[in-house]
């Protein structure tokens, strides 16, 4: 199945910008189950890919990461980046925003971070991307780091199943109407020798169904 080429994605989010926060009703309660299973309470780094307008971020800052954590959260959308820089500021140094080129290439040292957040934008990447940026991931995180994952997927039952259909029937028409996104199978991805699966769940609100997944990195040497 095709998908939406960086620049493609970059332009429409550019247009989208703050929008972004009105729609997406389907994204709530896996966001929760996101949060919930994370333990922020723990984390000291947090690294974001596809920030989007920061919405996210604010919260995690906020509400759930104790007050020394620090948090890096990157998009390809001039506009995103704009949105999160200001909504960002009130954490000064602690929160850092970064501008990408849309490749997977995370710009952070090995072993930096302990908890890689994505939220909503596996279901945008290629299969080929969807590897590189787990390959990255796992770089980044320190051993026993934490994957939190969330994503558009199909789902069991009629209404989830046909939900499921009319949304990859409108992405075969034209990927904009969706915003580039289809429903994908984060698990199929995860392998065993490079991360222990903690927390999985498909959740369908709506008849829209989402993946939520949490795993813990494991290094080269270690045992799964």
């Amino acid at each position: 199945m095709r998908t939406f080429s960086h620049a493609r994605a970059k332009r429409f989010y550019d247009r989208f910008g703050a929008r972004q926060d009105r729609g997406a009703l389907y994204e709530r309660r896996p966001i929760e189950l996101l949060i919930e299973n994370a333990e922020l309470d723990e984390a000291t780094a947090v690294f974001e890919f596809g920030c989007g307008t920061g919405r996210l971020a604010e919260r995690l800052l906020s509400r759930h990461l104790p007050e020394r954590a620090t948090y890096t959260a990157v998009d390809i959308s001039d506009t995103m980046f704009e949105l999160t820089r200001e909504r960002l500021a009130p954490w000064g140094p602690r929160a850092e925003v970064r501008l990408t080129a849309g490749d997977m290439d995370l710009d952070a040292a090995g072993s930096s971070h302990d908890r890689f957040v994505c939220a909503y934008v596996f279901d945008l990447l290629s299969v080929d991307d969807i590897h590189k940026l787990l390959g990255e991931a796992r770089r980044v995180l320190r051993p026993g780091g934490l994957l939190c994952l969330a994503s558009l997927t199909a789902g069991h039952g009629f209404g989830a199943k046909l939900a499921t259909g009319l949304w990859r029937l409108a992405y075969l028409i034209a990927p904009a109407l969706v915003g580039g996104c289809r429903p994908i199978r984060l698990w199929r991805h995860i392998y065993a020798e490079h991360w222990e699966a903690r927390y999985r769940r498909v959740v369908c609100p709506g008849g829209l169904c989402s993946e939520v997944l949490v795993a813990s990195c494991v290094k080269d040497g270690e045992a799964p």
